[in-house]
């Protein structure tokens, strides 16, 4: 694949590629300035001190192997253009090297990025701003960087810090991809309990992990942006070696049911402690539609909560079948969908793999490449419906774990999946076999036949099982029903 026209003659015949979400957010903050000293990806030496002792392979401190993963016909380029997801070329990578990652085996290109024209923005574009375009700030600037909601505990920390050090505030709100702008408008909306004249500006950056020793580097990336953008000191709650700017870590603080207000433990007396609400109830809560308590967060706050994490009754799910051809899933599927109908409260779309094979991906092969691709445009549409508040129910053979992982990381970040493994076995979709297919296969009729000829890659994650050789069709629905009931999406009947 070459670059679009729009490019000068010169980089018109390069070939393009379009990087993942993590990889995109790298590119912006390299070329942002954000990520100095870096000018470009990383190599395999560069990468291999980083990920072994955190620093450059010319001894500069630097916390994450910053890469970017390629297919390995693009190794053989001198250059590739770097586009955003809708084709828009960013950037030019002159490939200075070409190195296979002996952990996960994937293809890589290192080199410096030549910009081509800023990444486009969608909500809150304003806010955006390059380092090199804020006014610098005398004194001490305290950065906070952020992915999650400031509830009163947090604000009132970070104002005893701020008035610790006199420092003006600098909030980074993380970018991640999941409930981004629910994020910033509930910055804004407590920007009035801020100290005077703190500043919000969003920056992409995706998780890249839950480890401790990644999170650990989160903080020491984090240190790194904040610098960038004109911080001397980044709050955090731990004390860590090697930031590129001091961390200022606030003492501990807990609401006083005594006078009903959050202030310093040091400061309550130990039977007025209120215990604090943990993420897991502050999820009840949400799951269930009931109120976020003022004492814990702003109104403004939980709002934002509400809309991030509607309750379960009304959140988009989508229910997703994998199975065998002539496993039963279909038809499973077709009685969840009708059930749910009958029963109100929820729009249903019905996705099923052959369907969807004639009109959402007609022209498509049965090669593995195009069955990923099936795969990934049935997730793109249960995403977008469960986006939405939605039920989307997809019934397809679905064999690769890796793609049906895809999906769900897809559908996750805007809503909620369920996996439903049709675990009929091989010899049962075989004596059923309507369409003849099974027996087409083992003539050699039908190439790349999942379960003949082509593995089917059992799933290890599924939410719940079922075997239809040993259940009514009404008997397996009832079960799908009730996961559904218990898990809170479905009212009883």
């Amino acid at each position: 694949m070459t670059a679009e026209a729009g490019l000068s003659d010169t980089l018109r015949d390069l070939p393009v590629w379009t990087p993942d979400p993590v990889e995109l957010a790298d590119l912006e903050l390299i070329l942002a300035g954000v990520y100095r000293p870096l000018t470009g990806f990383l190599g395999s030496f560069d990468a291999a001190m980083v990920i072994a002792g955190g620093r450059l392979a010319d001894g500069t401190p630097w916390p994450v192997p910053v890469t970017l993963s390629v297919p390995k016909e693009l190794t053989e380029h001198e250059r590739v253009v770097l586009q955003d997801p809708e084709g828009v070329p960013l950037a030019v990578l002159r490939v200075a090297e070409a190195w296979q990652d002996p952990t996960s085996q994937a293809w890589r290109l290192a080199g410096p990025l030549e910009a081509l024209r800023a990444p486009a923005h969608g909500p809150f574009h304003s806010l955006r701003r390059r380092p090199d375009e804020l006014t610098p700030r005398e004194g001490t600037v305290l950065g906070v960087a952020t992915r999650g909601f400031l509830h009163r505990k947090q604000l009132g920390q970070l104002r005893q810090v701020a008035e610790r050090l006199d420092a003006e505030v600098l909030v980074l709100a993380m970018l991640s991809g999941e409930h981004d702008e629910s994020l910033v408008r509930a910055l804004l909306g407590v920007r009035r309990e801020l100290p005077d004249g703190a500043r919000i500006i969003p920056v992409p950056l995706p998780a890249r992990g839950g480890a401790d020793v990644q999170d650990e580097r989160d903080v020491l990336l984090h240190a790194h942006i904040a610098a960038a953008y004109g911080a001397t000191h980044l709050l955090a709650d731990r004390e860590i070696e090697g930031t590129a700017i001091p961390v200022a870590v606030p003492e501990p603080w807990a609401y006083d049911a005594d006078v009903e207000v959050w202030r310093p433990v040091a400061r309550i007396e130990p039977d007025h402690v209120q215990a604090e609400l943990t993420p897991g109830r502050l999820g009840e809560l949400l799951d269930a539609g009931e109120p976020v308590p003022d004492w814990f967060t702003p109104p403004a706050v939980a709002a934002e909560l509400a809309l991030a994490r509607p309750p379960k009754l009304s959140r988009g799910i989508t229910v997703f079948f994998t199975g065998l051809s002539g496993s039963g899933k279909s038809t499973v599927a077709r009685g969840l969908a009708d059930a749910l109908i009958e029963r109100g409260g929820r729009t249903v779309t019905l996705l099923d793999g052959d369907v969807v094979r004639r009109m959402l991906s007609a022209g498509l092969t049965f090669s593995r490449d195009d069955r990923d691709l099936n795969i990934r445009r049935i997730g793109f549409v249960a995403a977008e419906i469960t986006r939405h508040g939605g039920t989307a129910i997809c019934a397809p053979i679905a064999p690769y774990a890796a793609t049906r992982a895809e999906v769900r990381r897809m559908v996750s970040a805007v809503g909620d999946f369920i996996l439903v493994h049709v675990a009929t076995p091989l010899e049962e979709c075989e004596r059923r076999d309507r369409k003849g297919l099974y027996a087409k296969a083992r003539a050699g009729l039908i190439p790349e036949f999942t379960g003949i000829s082509d593995p089917y890659e059992e799933p290890e994650d599924a939410d719940l099982t079922l075997d239809t050789s040993r259940l009514a069709p009404d008997e397996a629905v009832g079960k799908v029903l009730d996961l559904l009931v218990e898990g809170g999406w479905v009212r009883p009947a």
